[in-house]
């Protein structure tokens, strides 16, 4: 089995910003990653499958709903401390992250946040505890940058809703117990449904053929009349701001986690280059890898900087959507920059499951894309920033 090394850095002493509560929840995550995560995630990602064991150790640590009231079976932490968790998670594996990051930001917030009171009490403590696994039903094979124009819809019969289309790119969706699901109503609406494993006319068929995030589950919802009652719609939303504010919370957890990835591809990069001797040195003493060294540690610590400082606004409830989406594209892109960096420190090992770097960087392949794109994210800012909207 794999031995985890990794030790972390904090170059501007972000700790100091910290509370106690958040050193914890991040040392604790931490070593639970190193117990149960680094010796087999290499393993299971060669294999592509996602190994089921992690669902209980994530309860555990509290990593399902962390920010989710404690009367619902949330652990009612504070948005810096589910970040310090998306983090840690996502040094182990992003595929890791994105399990936790569904469960918390598209399945658990949206029910606490739209659905009924019985709707939070039927399937919230369930979900904590990970006796219940979910998934978030938004993009379709023919719109992704565009969910406005989805096609699965929803028609009104009586004493049920009847659900007709499909999704794809669903992260658990073969494993999922429910699926929080947005469709068009009759008059073009966009509704969010609770749509439960077993119901008739609904099944998840498994992505296969992945070249990134392979130690997760990924596949498609279809809908082939699947009668929905009535109690499942949440009522508290319609329109596109719903899916758009569960996107909100999962992109600030993303921003987060990106930054684990990259402490990750650093850290190792950082011991080679003081292992791995050449013309009778250390590489690390060479003026190249020097610099490669120092701007990845700078770029990780202004990622690390924003993140707090986005934490501190998201708990105030001031931070806006086109925050969150500057630090999703910045943080994504830093974390990418330092896996192909880290590779060609570690030269032909880089390439190899002996060390984390290129399944990192194939990861992150598709964190870049997943919950608005690269470059999504640069009009959002531009829209912000100009008043002018780019996508019409």
């Amino acid at each position: 089995m794999a031995q985890d090394r990794y030790q972390y850095h904090d170059y501007f002493l972000m700790d100091d910003l910290l509370t106690e509560e958040h050193k914890l929840v991040m040392s604790s995550v931490r070593e639970w990653v190193k117990k149960e995560v680094s010796p087999i995630v290499e393993e299971y990602c060669q294999r592509a499958e996602f190994p089921k064991q992690w669902i209980k150790g994530l309860a555990e640590i509290g990593a399902f709903g962390p920010y989710i009231p404690a009367e619902y079976g949330g652990g009612g932490m504070d948005q810096i401390a589910y970040g310090l968790i998306m983090m840690e998670l996502e040094r182990g594996d992003s595929g890791l992250r994105s399990t936790a990051s569904v469960q918390s930001s598209l399945v658990m917030y949206p029910i606490y946040t739209y659905g009924s009171e019985e709707q939070r009490r039927k399937y919230l403590p369930k979900l904590a505890s990970g006796d219940m696994m979910g998934c978030f039903g938004l993009t379709e094979p023919d719109h992704g940058s565009n969910p406005g124009g989805m096609l699965t819809n929803i028609k009104d019969k009586g004493d049920h809703y009847l659900l007709n289309g499909s999704k794809m790119w669903i992260s658990n969706a073969p494993f999922a117990d429910i699926a929080v699901v947005w469709a068009k109503d009759e008059e073009g609406v966009i509704r969010g449904i609770i749509v439960e494993r077993g119901m008739e006319g609904f099944s998840t068929p498994e992505t296969h053929g992945k070249w990134s995030l392979r130690a997760s589950a990924t596949g498609e919802l279809v809908f082939d009349n699947v009668k929905v009652p009535k109690e499942n719609l949440l009522p508290n939303v319609k329109g596109l701001k719903g899916p758009l504010g569960c996107l909100n919370s999962a992109r600030y957890g993303i921003s987060w986690g990106t930054i684990g990835a990259a402490l990750d591809c650093y850290d190792s990069a950082l011991r080679y280059s003081k292992e791995r001797i050449q013309f009778g040195r250390p590489i690390g003493g060479f003026q190249l890898q020097q610099k490669k060294l120092a701007e990845m540690i700078t770029e990780i610590t202004k990622a690390q900087l924003l993140c707090w400082r986005l934490g501190v606004l998201k708990n105030e409830n001031r931070a806006t959507p086109a925050q969150i989406s500057m630090a999703k594209r910045n943080n994504v892109n830093m974390a990418l920059q330092i896996a192909r960096e880290a590779r060609q420190i570690h030269g032909g090992m880089g390439i190899t499951g002996e060390y984390p770097i290129m399944r990192h960087m194939m990861n992150l392949e598709s964190v870049i894309t997943y919950e608005g794109t690269h470059d999504v994210h640069l009009l959002i800012t531009g829209m912000d920033i100009t008043g002018l909207n780019a996508f019409q």
